[in-house]
Order: structure tokens, then sequence, then C-alpha cells
């Protein structure tokens, strides 16, 4: 899909309906493999797929007091006894019917479609999603804008719980080893606390490793370590509605690198987003089918930045508000990202 400049352009596999090429100014600024076959045998860390059909962790892998009983998901997270991003096989490993051209809020774009039924990794309730990925040029800037929905459409239940987002991993200094020297800047410095399974405990605080909004910071070859979910909204438990797309676009992130010149604004209408140095990732050398090697990428070659509701807002009675789908109603979320070359 072109954004109308032969050096601006994208491509998505149907697995996961991922972004495997963001082309700006001649770069592509996320990590990838060039086959889809990689993405299969290679991509232990979910590398631009959809996420779903939940988001980042699930305390304790269960979901308690839904459709009046309890509901047991994956143990997927490491040492950590929690499920992870929808389970052993989430929405980022199944194959999305699509991409099918359509013209969206007058832009030339792709859908992807995915049924996921009723148990899948144990999830209650038959629902269809689709994902619309849109592209154009605005302001001398390369934009992708990302709508999620989500449907329950299935009878066997009256409720269930969904989450989806986007799981690329970005690199403004494309063939660089790390993210080392990125510029970046948060549009917000507050974030949910953690206890020591990676979970919220609840209290939203002032993040000891990031400046306050709006002022950048720099990312070295080994700190800071930043796997932690920032909130843009405090009274989201309270306030935020099933679909966010209505809402405005509030800027979540930027990056920039010195040596390239390229920038990424990452917004959203979500409010909290997933800010991770990747110091986890890491991508196993393969071989395409005419020969061509493409080594091994390692931790901090790349940074996730993952607009979601609150983590845990399907184990958090309190939050599950955010999560909760019922018959008749809409899940919905909308993304923009904007790049540039200075």
């Amino acid at each position: 899909m072109s954004a109308k400049d032969p050096d601006s352009a994208f491509t998505f596999f149907s697995q996961g309906a991922l972004i495997q090429e963001f082309k700006v100014a001649g770069h592509n600024i996320v990590q990838s493999f060039p086959e889809a076959r990689f993405y299969k045998t290679h991509n232990d860390v979910y590398l631009g797929e959809t996420i779903g059909r939940t988001t980042n962790r699930v305390k304790g892998a269960g979901v308690k007091n839904l459709n009046g009983r309890n509901y047991k998901l994956a143990i997927n997270d490491g040492d950590n006894p929690n499920s992870l991003h929808g389970g052993f096989r989430g929405w980022g490993k199944k194959d999305f019917e699509g991409p099918k051209p359509v013209n969206r809020n007058d832009k030339e774009g792709v859908r992807f479609r995915y049924i996921s039924k009723d148990g899948e990794e144990n999830y209650p309730g038959t629902v269809e999603c689709l994902v619309w990925y849109t592209a154009g040029i605005e302001d001398g800037k390369t934009v992708l804008e990302i709508e999620y929905q989500v449907e329950l459409i299935g009878n066997e239940c009256e409720e269930t719980v969904v989450g989806v987002t986007n799981h690329s991993y970005f690199q403004v200094n494309p063939g660089a080893p790390t993210t080392e020297g990125t510029v970046v800047t948060l549009g917000t410095n507050e974030y949910l606390e953690l206890d020591p399974n990676q979970i919220p405990t609840g209290q939203i605080s002032v993040s000891p490793w990031v400046p306050p909004a709006g002022e950048a910071f720099k990312l070295g070859a080994t700190e800071p370590v930043i796997d932690d979910c920032f909130v843009m909204d405090r009274e989201a438990p309270t306030s935020c509605p099933l679909d966010t797309r209505s809402l405005p676009l509030r800027t979540l992130a930027t990056i920039s690198h010195p040596n390239t010149g390229l920038h990424l604004e990452i917004q959203s209408t979500e409010p909290a987003f997933q800010f991770y140095t990747a110091d986890g990732l890491y991508l196993p050398e393969a071989e395409t089918d005419k020969g061509v090697k493409i080594p091994a990428r390692d931790k901090r070659s790349g940074i996730a930045i993952e607009p979601s509701r609150y983590v845990n807002c399907v184990g958090r009675e309190e939050w599950r508000g955010m999560c909760k789908l019922r018959k008749g109603q809409l899940w919905g979320a909308r993304s923009a990202y904007r790049a540039w070359k200075e």
C-alpha cells in the first residue's frame, strides 16, 4: 500500500494482520522479516502483530466473575504466572482474511478480518475483529492510521473481554544494532506501578526513569530499561468508553535519531500505552528462499509503543469496564503513526 510517494510505502501480512514494512524516505522503520514464513518460525516476540483477544498481561492467567463463572487462561509469561498477549496462539499468530483494498474515510486503505471462535485460548464468545489500515501524506509526513473494531457475534454467552493493539518494534536508526542515541519524548511520565509478577498494583506513580511530559530523554546502549504501562488518563477506569474511536487523538510518544533525521510520532485515542525498550528482544538469523542471510537481531534493537487500556483491566474488576464487551456493543480504538525525515 502506497502513501502516494515512491519512498513511502506499507506492507502487511495476513498472519496477525501484521505490519511488515513502514517505509519513510526510503527507510523501513520497523523491525521485520522479508518473507511471511519467518513470522511463523522466528517470531516469539510478537513482531508487528495485531495483539488480541486481550493485550499485555492478565494476572494469574484467569478471569473471574464473567458470565457468572471463572475462566482459566494460558500461562505463557515466562517465569510469571500470567497470560500474555492473548495466550499461546493469540490473534498475532492467526491468519486474518485480507488484505482487502478499501476506501475508508476518503483514504486508500486495506481491511483485515478475523473470527475468533468461542473457547479459543479459553476466552468466551465468538467475536469478529476488523482492522483497517489507511495511508497518506499530510504536511510532508507519511501517515499510517489504524482502526480496530471488535463485536461479540456469537450466541454462546452475553459478555467477553477484549483488547487490541499493534506490537511493532520501531527503529529510527535503521541498520544499527541497537536504539542507542534515540531521542524520546513521552506524553506522560505517570505509570502503573508493578508487583513482582509484572502486574499493576493499582497505584499510579511518577516514573523514576522518565522526565516530565514533553521533556526529551535519550536511550543509551543498555539504559534505561523500561517495560511499563504509561497512563494518559487517570480517570479511565470510570470514564473510558468501550469504543474510543470518537475521542481526539493524543500524542503518546515521539522518537527520533540524529544520525538519520528520522522522526516518528505515535498518537491514539487510548488511555494508556506500553513503552518497552525491548531488553528481551531476540530475532534469530534467517535465510531467504534465494539464499540471502538475515542477521540475528538482539535486545534493544527496536522500541515497542503499544496503545492500550490499563494492563490487567481484564483481571481487575474495578477496571474491567474498559474491556468488557457485551452483546450489541462495539469495542473500538484508533491510532495514527506520523513519520518524516528532516
